[in-house]
């Protein structure tokens, strides 16, 4: 049995505040990118889907501790989940704890004809710092990356630069990685000096701006696939490009 290849969205954004609409937000800007999806059901302990016939306000009373609960499509031949985290202030970039949001989807034709549309409409929603949407398998090989002599020592693979732990990097807008699609918001292009002209012609050609003022820039025409050399040479041409992005820069 082959388990299918997913999309794996991660955006990590200010930490949530009371009240706030931002977990609405991040549903309905995913919602909105997919035609015909909706994420109005949630899982049981016993994981069954059950129907939200209110789905808003039962988002609105399940935000705490900085997060919010898993909400799907149903459909457990098709799944499509979203979910938000705190990330702790001591374990988050520049001592400031974070709004950690998850999203996965089926890595088929109609999902990747969306992705950059259901990465904006997440980061966007979430009023991100920054975010990527990357197949399951590049995913996987990429967060090996990082790597700390301590806490996690070992040497990256692919030839891949070694990232600092999130904890260890100087702000929040700073990337801890890159990935097939990366949603950098106007304070995070600048942090890492993007774009420049002269130098990212070619990122440019594969970008567009969102309705913050933000960006969305794909690696690659196609889902990121390590085991294509020019996939893998695009993504270590990136990382050269932006020291800044896991804290590789001088200090």
């Amino acid at each position: 049995m082959t388990t299918r290849s997913t999309l794996g969205i991660i955006v990590y954004a200010p930490a949530l505040v009371a009240m706030d609409g931002r977990t609405r937000a991040v549903v309905h800007g995913m919602e909105q990118a997919v035609p015909g999806l909706r994420l109005d059901w949630k899982v049981s302990e016993d994981g069954r889907p059950i129907a939200l016939p209110q789905r808003d306000a039962w988002l609105a009373e399940g935000t705490k501790d900085g997060g919010f609960p898993l909400v799907c499509n149903g459909d457990e031949s098709y799944p499509v989940t979203i979910f938000g985290l705190q990330i702790p202030a001591r374990q988050g970039p520049g001592g400031q704890p974070l709004f950690d949001v998850h999203a996965e989807l089926p890595l088929d034709a109609a999902v990747i004809a969306a992705a950059a549309d259901v990465l904006e409409g997440v980061a966007e929603g979430a009023r991100a710092f920054w975010g990527h949407a990357t197949p399951s398998r590049a995913g996987v090989e990429i967060a090996r990356q990082t790597r700390d002599p301590i806490h996690k020592p070992g040497v990256p693979p692919r030839g891949m630069p070694a990232l600092k732990l999130p904890e260890k990097l100087r702000s929040p807008e700073i990337p801890h990685r890159l990935g097939w699609l990366n949603h950098w918001s106007a304070a995070t292009a600048q942090a890492i000096g993007f774009p420049d002209p002269a130098r990212d012609t070619e990122l440019l050609s594969r970008a567009r701006r969102t309705a913050s003022g933000g960006w969305i820039v794909r690696l690659t025409d196609a889902p990121l696939d390590l085991d294509i050399p020019a996939h893998l040479d695009a993504l270590l041409r990136a990382y050269e490009r932006f020291p800044e992005i896991g804290g590789r820069s001088a200090p």
